[in-house]
C-alpha cells in the first residue's frame, strides 16, 4: 500500500493535496512550520522541520513513506536538498513540482542577483521607494538602507522586526494585475525586489512593475541537485500512478 509524502507550501500542493484526496490515496501533508495559520488540506498535516537529512530519512523509515513528493517553494532550497539526500539514502522515490521561472520579457528592467545581500547591494545610494516582496524572512539583508520600503506580508509576527523606515501591508493575495498597478502607483514605487518564484500566483507584479517601468531587482532561484521534475499537480498524479501502481 502506498503512503505519500507530501512536503507542501504552494498553490500546486495544495492542488496536488486535493486530487490525492479524491483518489483516497494515502498521504502526510508537510508544512514547514514557518506559517502560522496554515491553510487547511484535505489530507492529515504535520508541521514543523525533521531534523536534516538524518531526520527525515528516519521518518520516511518509521512512517512507511513509499513515496516524496517536493511542492515545497522554489526558495525552500534547505528542504529540496534534504529531501534529495534523505530519499536517496532512505530509497525512496522522490519527485519535485516546480513551477517554470519566470522569463524576461520586452519591457522588463531586470537586474539579477544570487542573493538578499547581492539585492541589497544593487540598490541605489539615493532614498527611493522600493517594494520588498521577499516574504517576511527575509527582510534582515537590507536593514539600515536609506529608502522607503514597503513591504507586504501574508501574516505577520508582532515579535518579528521591520526596518523603521517600512509601511507594512498584511494582506493575503493573489493579486491580480489591477490591484498591484494601483499598490505600485500609490507608493510611487521606483524599485523592487522579488524572487523569481515562477507561476501565475504572483506573476501580476512583475506585469505591473513592466507597465510602469519600475526596476526589478530579481533574486535568481538557488541551485538544487539533480531530481526528476514536473510542472504541475496533475503530472505528479500520473507519476504516481506509475511509481505506486494505482491506476490513476
Amino acid at each position: 500500500m502506498p503512503r505519500v509524502l507530501l512536503l507542501g507550501g504552494t498553490t500546486e500542493a495544495s492542488a496536488l493535496a486535493r486530487l490525492l484526496a479524491d483518489g483516497r490515496v494515502p498521504a502526510v501533508f508537510s508544512y514547514a512550520g514557518r506559517t502560522e495559520a496554515p491553510i487547511p488540506q484535505p489530507l492529515p498535516m504535520r508541521t514543523g522541520g525533521f531534523g536534516g537529512v538524518e531526520g527525515l530519512a528516519d521518518y520516511l523509515k518509521s512512517e512507511g513513506i513509499t513515496q516524496v513528493i517536493d511542492a515545497t517553494h522554489p526558495f525552500a532550497a534547505g528542504m529540496s536538498r534534504n529531501a534529495v539526500a534523505a530519499c536517496t539514502q532512505a530509497g525512496v522515490p522522490l519527485l519535485a513540482v516546480e513551477r517554470r521561472p519566470w522569463a524576461e520579457e520586452p519591457g522588463d528592467r531586470w537586474h539579477h542577483v544570487a542573493d538578499y545581500q547581492g539585492a541589497a547591494a544593487l540598490l541605489p545610494p539615493e532614498r527611493t521607494s522600493v517594494f520588498l516582496a521577499i516574504g517576511r524572512q527575509n527582510v534582515a539583508a537590507f536593514a539600515g538602507l536609506p529608502h522607503r520600503f514597503l513591504l507586504r506580508f501574508a501574516e505577520f509576527d508582532a515579535r518579528q522586526s521591520v526596518p523603521l523606515n517600512a509601511e507594512l501591508i498584511v494582506e493575503r493575495g493573489p493579486f491580480d494585475f489591477d490591484q498591484e498597478l494601483a499598490l505600485l502607483r500609490a507608493h510611487d514605487v521606483r524599485w523592487m525586489v522579488t524572487k523569481n518564484a515562477g507561476g501565475s500566483a504572483a506573476r501580476a507584479k512583475i506585469d505591473a512593475a513592466r507597465r510602469l517601468q519600475v526596476e526589478v531587482v530579481m533574486i535568481d532561484r538557488p541551485t538544487l541537485p539533480p531530481r526528476e521534475t514536473v510542472e504541475t499537480a496533475a503530472q505528479a498524479m500520473e507519476w504516481l500512478g506509475h511509481h505506486a501502481d494505482l491506476g490513476l
